[in-house]
């Protein structure tokens, strides 16, 4: 299977899920609240920040020709109004390594975590955050654009009602304060409903300012130098019908997918980012289905559901994707060729049906902080020893590796 010429191949992470020590954050905060619900603060994570250039290396050793990563606004703008020079010349340094090894740089300007003084005014709920955003975004592009291969404005803004839809988290409203969310709140000198993290903004009027934003940061990095397409990641599931559940299932892919890729269609790509499938029944979600294989982190093993994502993706939006996450957590690395193998698949019969699929990323580069998990769940191909820090490439690195660099599977 022959990919197109110019197809991207990569892989991904995050600023905060690898850099580690990311203190000015709303996300180290939480972690650090008595009764968090978070397994584990993030701590050192994989030093990336300091490591990054042996890492950008060994990306390029690898085969892929493509690096998605975020760059933090908290670090760039730890105060309000306060730019980091210093912090804008290491992302410049980053993506100048990235050109130095061949490597298209995708920069997430936006990936879950905000500045703590962004929180502390209201967070994604207040009428100032889209030209707050827009400001953060015109100055980094100002230092950056000219490196700069793809821009994504935000990541995954659906996630707060994706887990709210799939009861993978408790609904907040109308529900007493937990104890963490009272102490954050106190931290930050704020009534407990002023806030507001990305993470959790899954109100009508969270979705509202966040879309604000997104058009207000598609204009400002488009000002700014450089020559790149922009667009904004959504966390896609393939959301089926169990019996008697196509009513609700119909309703649900259009909350938690639909409502956000119609927001999209004037942009140059939507970045497409699916794990598996969640099916819906009469009355609410769907538990896994007998005999269907768990990965780590308890989404069914389902690679299959990429094809379905990219397709409803386009037909929704009528503009190109990128793959800009999917994999899978597991210790069983040949899980992970076979999971990655059937993706693939179903990315070249999308390509064969003439769909404008631009690349696949995988999420991720390296075993890293997985948020309220911690660092249980393993998606990387590249593990991470929690002590030293030391890089062991998997097998599977090599295998997705080699198909980059040949761009045939």
């Amino acid at each position: 299977m022959k990919f197109p010429e110019g197809f991207l191949w990569g892989t991904a992470t995050a600023a905060h899920q690898v850099e580690g020590n990311n203190v000015n954050s709303d996300s180290w905060l939480l972690e650090h609240m008595p009764g968090t619900i978070y397994t584990e603060p993030s701590g050192d994570a994989c030093d990336h920040y300091h490591r990054y250039p042996e890492d950008i290396a060994l990306l390029a050793e690898l085969g892929f020709n493509t690096y998605r990563f975020s760059i933090e606004w908290a670090r760039i703008e730890p105060e309000k109004g306060e730019f980091s020079q210093a912090s804008l010349e290491h992302y410049r340094r980053m993506l100048v390594t990235c050109h130095e090894h061949d490597l298209t740089p995708i920069v997430t300007f936006h990936h879950f975590t905000s500045p703590r003084w962004l929180i502390a005014a209201g967070g994604w709920e207040d009428k100032d955050t889209p030209d707050r955003f827009a400001r953060y975004c015109e100055r980094a592009t100002r230092h950056l654009g000219d490196l700069i291969g793809a821009a994504c404005t935000v990541n995954e803004p659906n996630i707060p009602l994706l887990f709210s839809k799939a009861r993978l988290v408790p609904t907040p409203d109308g529900q007493e304060p937990a104890p963490w969310q009272q102490a954050a709140a106190k931290a930050l000198g704020i009534t407990v409903d002023r806030l507001v993290p990305f993470i959790f903004a899954g109100s009508d009027r969270a979705v509202e300012t966040i879309l604000t934003a997104h058009r207000r940061a598609v204009e400002a990095i488009k000002s700014g130098p450089g020559d790149f397409p922009v667009g904004m990641t959504l966390a896609l599931q393939d959301i089926q019908a169990g019996e008697g559940g196509e009513e609700l299932a119909a309703r649900m892919r259009y909350a938690i997918n639909g409502v956000y890729l119609e927001n999209l269609r004037d942009d140059d790509f939507v970045g497409v980012q699916t794990y598996s499938r969640m099916r819906f029944g009469p009355e609410g979600p769907l538990p896994p289905e007998e005999g269907v294989e768990l990965t780590q982190v308890d989404y069914e093993f389902w690679p299959e559901a990429l094809e379905a994502t990219i397709r409803y993706a386009i037909d929704v939006t009528g503009i190109p994707v990128i793959v800009t996450e999917n994999g899978i957590a597991t210790t069983d690395d040949t899980r992970r060729i076979a999971y990655v193998e059937r993706a693939l698949r179903g990315v070249s019969n999308c390509l064969k049906d003439g769909l404008d699929v631009l690349g696949y990323t995988y999420w991720s580069a390296f075993d890293n902080f997985e948020w309220m998990q911690g660092y249980r769940p393993t998606f990387g191909l590249i593990a991470v020893d929690r002590e030293t820090q030391e890089r062991t490439v998997k097998p599977s690195a090599r295998w997705l590796g080699a198909i980059a660099r040949a761009n045939e599977l």
